[in-house]
């Protein structure tokens, strides 16, 4: 379905599918398209209402011209909470989406979000683990980055529809745009992030080779009421390779108590 997201972009409406009751939680994708947490959706949406939007500009949908940063993808979320009128709200998201979820929670003004979770985030700059620079990174050179198992995940250009690689290639623009410069991290964020006090659960594959689990650490670290767990045998999309693993510590962290999510 799509609903109207702003009135910062008054031609931005936003995609998204809906499905289960209870708490509201927001699911954000990374890179990858929404593809990489619709099985995560699926499984929430047992016990929880979520919402899984497509960023503007994934998968052919629009992205106004204005919309050019995460801080911006940021505020269209919260704008999105504010209009359906949505409290208690879990914020889930991976990589890219995590980064964005950290955005929202620091200008949370009305207190709507009150638990995250990060999977495998980008968004911060931690000098001894730099991350990867995955626009460089040929599709081999990817699947080595990306997953455990690249064997299992690695996809040869030549035998994917072109279709398909156009659909790639198009997220992969729109992340540049938004992500590109300064490469996948607020240079402020880091020290800001002592500011939520939400309980913040952050994930990590092991063997995740473009955000390290050292930059992990260092993330959760951060927070102001972090955790960090990392998941064996698993890469940047942990939520793939080991979903069981990966879904218990998420259903274990909705069952938690709430909090505010920022101090005065």
């Amino acid at each position: 379905m799509s609903t109207n997201a702003s009135a910062m972009y008054p031609d931005l409406s936003l995609t998204l599918s809906e499905a289960g009751a209870g708490r509201p939680v927001l699911i954000l994708h990374g890179g990858g398209g929404p593809a990489t947490v619709a099985g995560l959706a699926q499984h929430l949406s047992r016990t929880a209402h979520t919402i899984t939007p497509v960023h503007p500009g994934w998968d052919g949908t629009h992205r106004p011209a204005g919309l050019t940063g995460v801080d911006d993808l940021a505020l269209v979320y919260l704008s999105f909470l504010r209009e359906r009128r949505l409290s208690d709200v879990l914020v889930v998201g991976s990589s890219l989406g995590g980064w964005v979820a950290a955005e929202m929670a620091l200008r949370d003004s009305a207190g709507s979000i009150t638990g995250l979770v990060l999977i495998d985030a980008v968004g911060i700059r931690v000098e001894a683990e730099p991350i990867t620079d995955f626009f460089a990174l040929d599709a081999r050179g990817v699947a080595e980055h990306s997953w455990h198992d690249p064997e299992r995940h690695y996809l040869d250009p030549a035998d994917i529809p072109a279709e398909e690689l156009a659909r790639r290639q198009a997220n992969m623009a729109t992340m540049r745009v938004l992500a590109g410069d300064p490469y996948m991290h607020n240079p402020t964020l880091l020290s800001r992030l002592g500011r939520i006090q939400a309980p913040t659960l952050l994930l990590w594959g092991e063997s995740d080779r473009v955000v390290t689990p050292a930059y992990g650490t260092a993330y959760a670290e951060a927070f102001g009421n972090g955790r960090f767990e990392v998941i064996p045998q698993a890469g940047h999309l942990p939520q793939i390779e080991q979903p069981d693993a990966t879904f218990a510590l998420i259903d274990a962290h909705l069952r938690r108590p709430s909090s505010t999510s920022r101090q005065p």
